[in-house]
């Protein structure tokens, strides 16, 4: 009887860590808050993008957002253009890091 009860307590035991540990975000992966919030980066980045004169087709430049670091990509004309585009980026707050890929063509 003592056995059961400690096999019991055991796989009791097993299964409450199990359903934690399922609740906790994997690396790498974000919460529901987090998505939201980096879709509001994200949409703040390419606004500021899009304002600005130094862009004739601010489409060209993609914007994405994971745990705040907001990734570069796409194409400008020149330098300078890649350079504001991680400029403005890194202006919006919250923003925690730019990853500046944009290829100049």
């Amino acid at each position: 009887m003592a056995k059961t009860n400690w096999l019991r307590a055991g796989l009791l035991a097993a299964a409450v860590t199990a359903s934690l540990a399922a609740c906790a975000p994997m690396q790498g992966r974000e919460t529901a808050g987090q998505y939201v919030d980096d879709a509001t980066l994200t949409t703040k980045v390419k606004s500021a993008i899009a304002q600005d004169s130094s862009f004739k087709t601010a489409t060209q430049v993609h914007v994405e957002t994971m745990q705040q670091v907001v990734q570069l990509s796409g194409f400008v004309d020149n330098a300078d253009q890649k350079s504001k585009a991680a400029q403005l980026a890194r202006g919006i707050g919250g923003v925690k890091d730019v990853e500046n890929d944009i290829v100049v063509r």
